[in-house]
């Protein structure tokens, strides 16, 4: 790189530390200025070349500035069409509305209204909330240890992270929240079948037990991958058993699936992996083909809401239904949940081979590419199931690692100690071999 390019790049970062809120977070860690984007490769102020596997947190499905979206998008100005239309009707509205029910489970399209919400994942988890709560006139809530739903107050209500809840003040009195099961951390301490089993048959005992203190809930809101909770999927059989206990007790299923919808697990929602069939899914992130949009899509028997009940000024994002629908529209057509489910096996048996020479990997988990690999202190005495104790500074450290090697990853999970991939759909298997080998050798420098 230049010297100047350097500087610019360093000059930007200080004007963004001085003068944005400390609020900001991956800025902290990734002191990358990008300048220009294309596939999963992303050209930094400084002249360097990064591969992205943050891709917007997974708003990025076909990867920066993709020709069909960007066509789309263009398509739209060269019309002269409106940019802003509140929730008035469209033709460019109309055509995402029919792609979109045409690629949901046939069980909801069939009988589904659609809402636009604000731009924001957490604004269409807030306004399936409400409209639960409004259509069944309860206002509990049941949600899971682990979970992410946003940073507004029903779905901050709602997460599982005690830290970034907390200081928001945000009551969560009405919330009920159990256990997420899981193998490597199970909650139960048994991980496997039995926990996945003991969670479900918890659930079910804890609702049908008049001493148990929960008052029916208004919904169950679940993620079939959590994301930020350390990518951890939802066991098929209990979220089949999470589907029977809402019907039996007549609330609303709500699927939050803003980060793992339109392909990432490998199914084109994340429920399918299951099948089971919400009565609310939470849209957002890729469907609006890198623009913010966001939707809630639901049984009709739930439109209960009186005129304006939940509205926002930018959700008629026209460019964003554009880009949305022929973002879509391309991962159908080219089968990409399939080969995200492909790539990510590989990638997932890969990184799984590498923890015999690299005891800090913990585990390595996820669907499709969506993959998380636990890193773990492999001195520390391990518990009854043999998983190690968390180690976030050297996931820290990895990131930092990685990050020189030109590979922008980023961390999740509850100690903050997961390294989470959110590549592109649209990763090519040499791309895929270069995050391997990058991410393996930051993981063996950092542990050194």
């Amino acid at each position: 790189m230049s010297v100047d390019e350097q500087g610019d790049s360093e000059r930007l970062l200080a004007r963004q530390r001085a003068r944005e809120s400390s609020a900001r977070s991956y800025a902290r860690h990734l002191p990358v200025v990008p300048v220009r984007a294309e596939g999963m490769t992303v050209y930094g102020a400084d002249g360097r070349t990064y591969l992205d596997c943050l891709c917007g947190a997974g708003t990025l499905a076909l990867g920066h500035s993709h020709p069909v979206a960007i066509k789309a998008i263009r398509r739209v100005l060269d019309q002269g069409a409106p940019l802003h239309v509140l929730d008035l009707a469209t033709p460019i509205k109309d055509e995402f509305t029919e792609t979109l029910l045409g690629l949901l489970p046939a069980g909801l399209a069939a009988d589904a209204r659609i809402h636009f919400c604000g731009p924001s994942g957490a604004d269409a988890v807030e306004a399936a909330i409400k409209l639960a709560r409004t259509a069944t006139g309860r206002s509990g809530l049941v949600a899971f240890t682990g979970a992410y739903h946003g940073m507004t107050a029903a779905a901050l209500a709602a997460t599982g992270n005690v830290a970034v809840r907390t200081p928001a003040l945000v009551p969560d009195a009405g919330v009920t929240r159990l256990p997420f099961p899981q193998d490597y951390r199970c909650p139960f301490g048994v991980g496997g079948a039995a926990g996945e089993r003991i969670a479900a048959e918890h659930a079910r005992r804890l609702f049908d037990d008049p001493g148990s203190g929960m008052t029916p809930p208004a919904a169950v809101i679940v993620e079939p991958v959590q994301g930020e909770g350390g990518v951890i999927p939802a066991p098929d059989g209990w979220l089949r058993a999470l589907r029977e206990l809402a019907t039996a007790h007549r609330m609303p299923l709500i699927a939050d699936e803003v980060q793992t919808g339109l392909g990432r697990t490998g199914e084109l929602w994340g429920v399918d992996h299951a099948g089971v069939v919400p009565d609310m899914m939470v849209l957002s992130k890729a469907i609006g083909g890198g623009l913010p949009l966001a939707v809630i899509v639901y049984r009709s028997e739930y439109d209960v809401w009186a005129e304006g009940a939940h509205t926002g000024t930018f959700r008629g994002h026209q460019l964003a239904m554009a880009a949305g629908t022929a973002t879509m529209r391309f991962v159908a057509e080219n089968s990409l949940a399939e080969r995200a489910r492909k790539l990510g096996d590989r990638l997932r048996t890969d990184f799984a081979e590498a923890m015999a020479e690299l005891p800090a990997i913990g585990e390595v988990r996820g669907r499709g590419l969506m993959i998380g690999i636990e890193l773990v202190d492999p001195e520390a005495a391990a518990d009854a199931l043999g998983a190690r104790p968390a180690a976030p500074d050297l996931a820290r450290r990895v990131r930092t690692e990685a990050l020189e090697r030109g590979l922008i990853v980023e961390l999740g999970g509850r100690h903050g100690a997961v390294l989470r991939l959110l590549p592109p759909l649209t990763m090519t298997e040499l791309e895929a071999e270069q995050v391997r080998d990058v991410l393996l050798a930051s993981i063996a420098a950092a542990s050194a």
